[in-house]
């Protein structure tokens, strides 16, 4: 008989939105914080581009507001922009209280330039390691939280939907599996980035949050708008590594293989156009010159002010023996966030009741068709808070039947996928995504993809898995799956959906697109 456990609030995921959360929730109730991994295996920790706020004396909330309005290329929400950018210097300042050390000039804060902002206002921690500052503050205040417990190396398998109302979630913990029975559950995940056989995420980012949703009936929106990142380090065996938005703000300069400068012949602004723009120029670049990368070159910069400015990226590049402060580093684009997600209101409330979701996993409409950079660990930060409040008021403002607490234990499937063939299966999967439904997208792509992917979805999509790579090959591939579909039905180009086959806004591009599940499958809408 599998163990049951009971708590009054879960959270799936603990990264900076499921601490976050936590550390509201953890005042009100019992609360346990689920991760697969080890707590601090998340983006978070590997966020070396810092976070944005408008803090700084030269910046306003509403210059943030139009910077951010303007790079979700006409499909941002207003009102979920309005929360995150008005709402975010407080949740930053907390921090700050609570012992997070920023990078000063002098005693006042040091704010940077990134691409597609207007003003100076990424704040950093150690140069480069922007996250792993905000994790490890966070950590240790939910660590002060008596109420708050943290089950670490535990899987969410599906989340249990009974009446209408999310009750919890079933756990793997080894090979047993846990009910877990919550009043309200938090999906706080991440993203979906390892579905890209280049990607900047981490292991860990398997869309797990996304397929466990849409199993339950729960809309997914913008699952189409997948941003890739410029400048990820290049090289055979060697991991996707992120090379920060930051080295260009702080004048680094893209070289094509031939040593020649090339930005400013797709955009105006050159290194510091939007993301998409150059990752697009990029992608060109390499098909002119036919080759793999283009190199990112900072060797005309101060040796010493690199190193102190990056000395995570710079340590890590010297490692994979590449000095960013002598040789030009190669590059290529990356998968690094998708603007899609669980679709949820301003209090992460989603279309389940009891369930609610914040951060990479959720999609407020925050980030539109493209997501301002260093806009994402400011919205865990500020959506994570505002998901425990609305987790809060539904639990304390309805009477909750326990009887619900009785649910039958899932049975495994007998059938085993021998981990050579889910191996197999999951890098067909990764290298269809990236080069079908990829950085340049059209039609007849996206409908390879679809095949494809298809044939892998109906081998696993209605089984149960006990075993956790067999359990992340049927979400990557739910994942991969829907954002084909979503591209596929797009057919014009918005923000970082780009097809080659309707390369212009038309008629219909303010449209957002939802996917739900069906009796015979799912549909767009």
């Amino acid at each position: 008989m599998s163990e049951k456990i009971y708590t009054d609030y879960l959270i799936i995921g603990s990264g900076v939105a499921g601490l976050r959360a936590a550390i509201e929730l953890g005042i009100k109730g019992r609360v346990l914080v689920v991760t697969k991994d080890l707590p601090t295996e998340s983006s978070t920790e590997y966020a070396q581009g810092g976070v944005a706020v408008a803090l700084s004396d030269e910046d306003e909330i509403g210059i943030h507001f139009e910077d951010t309005i303007k790079a979700g290329d006409g499909l941002c929400n207003e009102e979920a922009v309005k929360v995150l950018v008005s709402e975010g210097p407080e949740r930053i300042i907390e921090l700050i209280n609570w012992g997070a050390e920023f990078d000063k000039e002098g005693s006042k804060l040091a704010f940077t330039l990134e691409a597609a902002h207007s003003r100076k206002r990424i704040l950093h921690a150690h140069g480069d390691s922007t996250g792993r500052e905000i994790e490890r503050v966070l950590i240790n205040k939910v660590s002060t939280l008596k109420n708050v417990k943290k089950a670490s190396f535990t899987m969410a398998v599906d989340l249990i939907v009974k009446e209408g109302k999310c009750i919890g979630a079933f756990l793997l913990k080894g090979k047993e599996i846990i009910k877990c029975f919550s009043k309200a559950t938090i999906l706080a995940t991440g993203g979906a980035g390892q579905i890209y056989s280049r990607t900047t995420n981490p292991k860990v980012c398997t869309g797990d949050g996304m397929a466990m949703a849409f199993r339950m009936g729960v809309y997914l929106k913008d699952m189409e708008f997948v941003q890739f990142h410029p400048t990820a380090l290049y090289a055979p065996g060697i991991p996707a590594f992120l090379l920060s938005e930051a080295m260009r703000g702080e004048g680094a300069r893209l070289k094509n293989i031939h040593g020649e400068e090339f930005m400013k012949n797709y955009h105006p602004l050159g290194e510091l156009a939007p993301r998409d723009v150059v990752s697009r120029s990029i992608i060109s670049e390499m098909v002119k010159t036919n080759s793999t990368h283009v190199y990112l070159d900072m060797t005309h910069l101060d040796e010493n002010f690199l190193k102190n400015r990056f000395p995570t990226i710079y340590s890590t590049c010297l490692r994979f023996n590449f000095d960013i402060t002598k040789q030009p580093i190669p590059v290529s684009p990356a998968a690094h966030f998708i603007m899609g997600g669980v679709e949820t209101d301003i209090n992460g409330k989603t279309n389940i009741e009891g369930l609610f979701a914040a951060g990479e996993v959720a999609c407020t409409g925050v980030h539109g068709a493209n997501r301002l950079a260093s806009n994402s660990l400011l919205e865990g930060l500020v959506y994570g808070y505002r998901a425990a409040h609305g987790a809060i008021e539904y639990v304390e403002g309805s009477q909750f039947d326990n009887t619900l607490f009785h649910v039958s234990t899932l049975e495994p499937d007998k059938q085993y996928i021998e981990y050579s063939e889910i191996n197999k299966m999951r890098e067909e999967l990764r290298q269809t995504m990236w080069e079908k439904a990829g950085v340049i997208r059209c039609g007849e792509s996206l409908g390879i993809a679809r095949t494809k992917i298809t044939s892998i979805y109906e081998k696993v999509t209605e089984r149960f898995f006990i075993d956790p790579l067999a359990i992340e090959l049927k979400n990557m591939t739910t994942v991969g799956l829907l954002i084909t579909e979503a591209a596929l039905a797009r057919k014009n180009s918005v923000g970082a959906h780009y097809r080659t086959d309707y390369k212009e806004k038309l008629p219909g591009w303010e449209k957002h697109l939802r996917i739900r599940k069906t009796e015979t499958g799912f549909e767009v809408f």
